[in-house]
C-alpha cells in the first residue's frame, strides 16, 4: 500500500469539513474522488499535502511513514508527492521554462532534471513551442499542461490533482487526461484526482470514492460506480 488515510478529520473553525474519512491507494493506481462543490474534495488533497492542519486522531501514512511528521515542503522534496491545485496557481510573470525550473529547487540531480524537462516537452509538445512565453499569457489548457508539467518536475511518485478539467474545452480536457495516463503508464506515477466531472474521472480512473458533505458514502471499481443508480442520478445526469 502506498498511501493510507484513516479517520481524517478537518475543521475550519466551527465548520466540520471532513468527518473521519478513510481510504487507501496502491502504488501505480489511478484513483478518483468525486462529489459536489463543498463536499471536501480539495480539503482532502490539502490535508495529504500538509497544507492545512488535521484534527487529533487523524492518520495518514505514505510508504509506511506518517505524513504528520512532514511539513508541506518536505512532502514534496523528500517523499515525491506533488500537488496540482485547483486554479493551477502558476507564476504568471515567469516563462514556461522558468516555472518548470522553479519546481526543481530542492532537487540535486542536475542530469535528471534536464532529462525530465525533455520528458515534459515530449508529453506536452505545445509547452516546448511556448517555453519562452510567460505563463500568464497561455490559454487555459496550456496553463493546465504547465501545472501538470511543474508537478512532474517537483515530485512524481504520487501526483494529487484538483479539478484538472476545470474550465477546459472538451478536446483540451481529453488531451490533458491522455497525458496523465501516459505519465501513469510510462513513469509509474500514482495519481489521485478529485473531480466534479464524474463521468470523465471514472472513465480515467481504475477506482473511485464518492464524497458527500465530508463523508465517504460509496467506493468501488470505476465501472461499478458508473453503473450505480445513485451515482448516475446524482452525478451523471440520470
Amino acid at each position: 500500500m502506498l498511501l493510507s488515510v484513516e479517520n481524517l478529520r478537518v475543521s475550519y473553525g466551527e465548520i466540520k469539513a471532513l468527518h473521519g474519512i478513510s481510504f487507501q491507494i496502491d502504488k501505480g493506481e489511478i484513483v478518483c474522488v468525486i462529489g459536489a462543490n463543498g463536499a471536501g474534495k480539495s480539503t482532502t488533497l490539502q490535508a495529504i499535502s500538509r497544507l492545512i492542519p488535521v484534527e487529533p486522531g487523524s492518520r495518514m501514512t505514505y510508504e509506511g511513514k506518517s505524513l504528520l511528521d512532514y511539513s508541506a515542503d518536505k512532502v514534496v522534496s523528500q517523499l515525491g508527492i506533488s500537488h496540482v491545485p485547483e486554479g493551477r496557481r502558476l507564476f504568471g510573470n515567469l516563462t514556461v521554462m522558468e516555472n518548470l525550473r522553479l519546481a526543481t529547487f530542492a532537487r540535486k540531480d542536475g542530469a535528471d532534471i534536464e532529462r525530465d524537462v525533455g520528458r515534459v516537452f515530449s508529453i506536452f509538445p505545445r509547452l516546448e513551442e511556448r517555453k519562452t512565453q510567460k505563463a500568464g499569457t497561455l490559454s487555459g489548457g496550456e496553463q493546465q499542461m504547465l501545472a501538470v508539467g511543474r508537478a512532474f518536475m517537483s515530485g512524481r511518485e504520487l501526483m494529487l490533482l484538483d479539478e484538472p478539467s476545470m474550465g477546459l474545452a472538451p478536446l483540451l480536457m481529453l488531451s490533458v487526461f491522455d497525458a496523465l495516463k501516459e505519465i501513469n503508464d510510462q513513469e509509474g506515477t500514482t495519481i489521485l484526482l478529485v473531480e466534479q466531472n464524474a463521468r470523465m474521472a471514472l472513465k480515467f480512473a481504475q477506482r473511485g470514492y464518492v464524497l458527500e458533505s465530508g463523508s465517504l458514502v460509496l467506493e468501488g471499481d470505476s465501472e461499478e460506480l458508473l453503473a450505480n443508480p445513485e451515482v448516475k442520478k446524482a452525478y451523471l445526469g440520470g
